[in-house]
C-alpha cells in the first residue's frame, strides 16, 4: 500500500479557496484560479463557456497505459450567513476535531473534494493513470455547468466525485431534482396610515434541502404561511415586503415580514396570534428545531403595499403546495424518496418570487410533482420557469469499479463503507447522459449541516478519505 502522504497541502489549498468569494452563478474568480493553478504546473487545461475547467495531467511515468481516471468536484458554493457574498471571505477556524466558520457556511461543500484533487494535481509523488480534474460550476442551484458540459470536454469513462458528505458510505445514486422559479404578478398601492412592525422568523436550524429533508426541521415558510393566514388575511394588516431563506437549495431558517397595523386596537390581538404561533412551532418541532421563533418590533414606514389578492395568491400557494417528505421509499427503507422544499420568498418591485425544489430517485414522480406545484402557482396568476431538471442516477453496486473501491477502504480504514443511494442530488445524472458506459463512485469526508451556518467538517475523516484518494489511484494505475 501507499506511504501516509501528508494531507497539509489540501487544507492551504482550501484555505485559499475560502478566500475567493464563489457562490452560485458567480464563479468567474475562482475558475480564474484553477485556470492559473494549471498554468503554474504547466498542465493542459479547457475552460468553457459556463466556466467549467477541466485540467488533464499526464500519469506517472510507467503508468501510461492505465485507463484514464476523473476527479469530479464543482466550484461554487451556498453562500449562508454572508453580509456580501460577492467579496467577503470565509473565516475558518478548528475546534474539538472538527473545522467550522465564524458566522457563515464553511465552504466544504464542496471544497474539501476540490483541495483535494488539487492536492493530487500537485504532488508529483503520487502514482496515478492519466488524470482529468474537473470542476463545474453552479451545481448548487441548477446544475446548468454540468448540463452543458461538451461531449469531448471529458475523456475518462471512470470517474470519482469527491462531493460526498457521508464518511462511512459510498454514494452509488442520488435523486433527481427539479429546480422552479415561480413569480407571481402584483402591482404595487399606496400605504395607508397605521402602524409598522418588522416581524422576525429566526433560530431555525436550515441545513441542506435533499439530505436535512426528514430530519424534522421546521422551514421559516410555515410560520410565513402561518402568519399570512391567520394575521395578514384575517385583519386590517397590509404587508410591505416578504423576505424568507437565503438560497434555493437550503431549508430556510430565518426571514422577515414588514407589516401595517390599519388599526392600533388590533396591537394586542397581533402579538397574542405570534404566541399561539409560537407555541404551534414549538408543539411540534421543540424536539427537532428548539430556537425557531417569531418576534415583533416596530419599524419605519414604508411607501407602498402588496394588494391583498396577490398575498392570497401566494397564501393559497403555500398552504396546497408540499413542504417537506412527500413520500419515503419502499424499495430503500429509510430513505426519502420523493420531497419538495419552498427555498425562498421574496417580494420584487412588481412579482412575488418564490423558488421550489422537487426531488425524487422516481424520475417520473418528480416530473408529476413537479407539474403539480406549477399548475397550483397558474391557478394562482403566476409564472413557472424550470431552472434545471436533472435526472436520478443509480450506479451497479456490483461493478469491478465499485468493488475497488470499497476494497481500498477496507485495506486503508480498516472497515467496509456502506453502499447507499442518497436524497441529495449530484451532477452524476448529466454525466451519464454525456457521457455513455461512465462509471462513477462518488465518496468524501463527514459534513454536517451543510448550506447553514452550522456547517462543519470532521478533521480526521478528511485525511482518512485523502489516503482512500491516494491508494485508490494508484491501485487504477
Amino acid at each position: 500500500m501507499t506511504d501516509h502522504i501528508n494531507s497539509k497541502r489540501l487544507f492551504e489549498i482550501f484555505h485559499e479557496l475560502n478566500q475567493i468569494p464563489r457562490p452560485s452563478h458567480h464563479e468567474e474568480r475562482i475558475a480564474d484560479y484553477l485556470c492559473q493553478f494549471a498554468e503554474r504546473l504547466h498542465l493542459e487545461y479547457e475552460r468553457d463557456k459556463e466556466n467549467c475547467v477541466v485540467i488533464r495531467k499526464p500519469a506517472t511515468p510507467g503508468h501510461e497505459a492505465a485507463e484514464p481516471i476523473a476527479l469530479l468536484n464543482h466550484m461554487d458554493m451556498v453562500c449562508v450567513g454572508m453580509r456580501d457574498p460577492l467579496n467577503d471571505p470565509i473565516e475558518a477556524y478548528e475546534e474539538d476535531g472538527w473545522m467550522k466558520a465564524r458566522g457563515t457556511s464553511l465552504g466544504a461543500d464542496n471544497g474539501i473534494g476540490l483541495s483535494m484533487a488539487l492536492a493530487v494535481l500537485e504532488d508529483d509523488s503520487i502514482v496515478h493513470p492519466a488524470l482529468e480534474v474537473i470542476t463545474t460550476t453552479n451545481e448548487e442551484d441548477g446544475m446548468s455547468g454540468a448540463s452543458q458540459l461538451g461531449k469531448d470536454f471529458l475523456k475518462g469513462r471512470k470517474v470519482i466525485n469527491l462531493d460526498s458528505e457521508d464518511y462511512d458510505t459510498i454514494t452509488t445514486g442520488a435523486a433527481g431534482a427539479c429546480l422552479q422559479f415561480h413569480r407571481i404578478p402584483m402591482k404595487r398601492v399606496p400605504a395607508s396610515d397605521g402602524s409598522w412592525y418588522r416581524i422576525r422568523i429566526a433560530g431555525g436550524l436550515g441545513g441542506h434541502s435533499g439530505v436535512d429533508i426528514n430530519k424534522g426541521r421546521c422551514s421559516a415558510v410555515l410560520p410565513t404561511r402561518a402568519i399570512l393566514q391567520n394575521i395578514c388575511l384575517e385583519h386590517d394588516v397590509d404587508v410591505a415586503s416578504i423576505l424568507i431563506g437565503e438560497a434555493n437549495a437550503s431549508i430556510a431558517s430565518k426571514g422577515e415580514l414588514v407589516i401595517c397595523l390599519l388599526s392600533d386596537e388590533y396591537a394586542d390581538s397581533l402579538k397574542k396570534q405570534l404566541d399561539i404561533i409560537n407555541q404551534g412551532l414549538q408543539e411540534k418541532f421543540g424536539s427537532s428545531d428548539p430556537q425557531i421563533a417569531c418576534s415583533i418590533e416596530q419599524c419605519e414606514k414604508q411607501d407602498m403595499v402588496i394588494p391583498k389578492e396577490s398575498l392570497k395568491a401566494l397564501c393559497n400557494c403555500l398552504i396546497q403546495v408540499p413542504q417537506g417528505v412527500v413520500k419515503m421509499s419502499v424499495a430503500m427503507p429509510g430513505t426519502v424518496e420523493t420531497s419538495n422544499n419552498i427555498g425562498r420568498i421574496v417580494t420584487e418591485e412588481d412579482h412575488i418570487f418564490v423558488s421550489t425544489h422537487t426531488r425524487s430517485f422516481i424520475d417520473s414522480d418528480m416530473e408529476a410533482l413537479s407539474k403539480e406545484i406549477a399548475n397550483t402557482f397558474a391557478a394562482a396568476g403566476a409564472t413557472s420557469e424550470t431552472i434545471m431538471s436533472a435526472p436520478a442516477w443509480q450506479e451497479d453496486q456490483h461493478s469491478s469499479f465499485l468493488q475497488m473501491v470499497s476494497d481500498t477502504f477496507q485495506d486503508v480504514l480498516g472497515w467496509r463503507p456502506r453502499m447507499v443511494a442518497m436524497h441529495f442530488v449530484l451532477e452524476a445524472g448529466f454525466f451519464v447522459q454525456h457521457y455513455p458506459g461512465i462509471q462513477i463512485a462518488s465518496i468524501g469526508p463527514r459534513i454536517v449541516e451543510p448550506h447553514s451556518t452550522s456547517e462543519r467538517v470532521e478533521l480526521k475523516t478528511i485525511d482518512d478519505i485523502w489516503q482512500v484518494v491516494i491508494e485508490l489511484l494508484k491501485r487504477l494505475a
